[in-house]
């Protein structure tokens, strides 16, 4: 390593310190990123909530360990969460003191203003969109597969592309929790960006009899009528609109459906599949009656959850996937800053 942890650190730490003067001073961009986004005004501010701007030393220590060792550093990044640029800066800076970025061209308005107020020389913004004329060793991708693959196609055969691809986030009740609480929580969880990140709930677990699933999905329907009140629901694309109607038909025709002005909740009878939602505050409740069926459920998805959010994490152990970040309810839109947030194995992979 050309430079210490501690001063790998530090410079993770002028980022945090760009970023809370970002948040002091949202009023400046939270219009102009309601605009690019399609998220509400409100929307915008919760998800502010959700801007990383202190961490543990231990935390960044564990950031720079993820992060690595490299001569230099381009990151590609998604529009999806408007808050998630940070943490891959974070991680970028960590791995070199050379970083170059490109914005994604529907949402730069966040990484343009942390750049601008961290005042950081080791990171330059740059308009290429050709990969293969960068002079990098590695390559941090951020979105879906389409982007994954055309960046790998004409990387430098020389060059580590470090894709954090698509997830799922899931949220598991335990027997011993309130359901009405539980549901509180998680409401939060889906509301945040409108469930457009990876770390945003779209199935729910819920372990016990079929009559506690329908308290839980009647109750969450309810929380979500009073966060619409309060933080409403922004624009949808014609193709989530597509993907919602479908999904809402399915399950109204094989289970039940509480459906409020700008979400729907789903409920599936005992032993039916999983029916994965869209994006747009849309979640499908599934009634477990032990862990062991929870096991068997989540089996099939594993490779793609990336986040847990529980009541219960000892009950979880050896369930869901080692990659998963396992957070509390209510929690999941801010996990720990000790490293990326895609844990998957696609963190070491190299270009194709």
């Amino acid at each position: 390593m050309k430079r210490s942890i501690e001063q790998r650190i530090a410079d993770v730490r002028r980022l945090l310190g760009a970023a809370q003067t970002v948040f002091e001073r949202r009023a400046d961009v939270s219009p102009a990123i309601a605009r690019s986004t399609g998220l509400t005004p409100e929307a915008v501010e919760l998800g502010f909530e959700s801007l990383e701007r202190d961490a543990s030393d231990d935390q960044l220590r564990q950031l720079v360990i993820a992060a690595g060792d490299a001569q230099g550093v381009h990151v590609i990044l998604a529009p999806n969460v408007f808050v998630a640029p940070l943490r891959a800066l974070a991680l970028a800076r960590a791995a070199s003191d050379r970083v170059t970025v490109r914005p994604s061209s529907r949402e730069p308005l966040l990484t343009r203003a942390i750049l601008d107020a961290a005042c950081d020389g080791g990171i330059a913004v740059v308009d290429e969109r050709d990969v293969s004329a960068l002079d990098c060793t590695e390559i941090h991708v951020y979105g879906r597969d389409a982007t994954r693959k055309a960046v790998c196609s004409r990387a430098r055969p020389d060059a580590v592309v470090r894709v954090h691809g698509p997830g799922l986030g899931v949220a598991f009740v335990s027997s011993s929790v309130d359901v009405e609480a539980a549901a509180g929580q998680i409401a939060r969880d889906v509301v945040a960006f409108d469930q457009r990140g990876c770390l945003s709930p779209r199935i729910a677990f819920v372990e016990g009899a079929a009559d506690r699933g329908e308290r839980f999905g009647s109750a969450l329907h309810w929380q979500l009528d009073r966060w619409e009140a309060r933080v409403p629901r922004g624009r949808l694309h014609p193709t989530e609109l597509g993907e919602a109607t479908a999904w809402r038909d399915a399950v109204a025709f094989a289970g039940r459906l509480w459906r409020g002005s700008a979400h729907a909740v789903g409920l599936a009878p005992p032993g039916a599949p999983l029916a994965l939602p869209p994006a747009g505050r849309h979640i499908h409740v599934s009634p477990v009656t032990s862990v062991r069926e929870l096991a068997a459920k989540v089996a099939p998805l594993a490779r793609f959850i990336v986040a847990v959010g529980t009541d219960d994490p000892r009950a979880l152990e050896g369930v869901v996937p080692t990659h998963a970040r396992v957070s509390a309810l209510g929690r999941m839109q801010r996990p720990a800053l000790d490293g990326p947030v895609d844990r998957r194995s696609q963190w070491n992979s190299s270009a194709e």
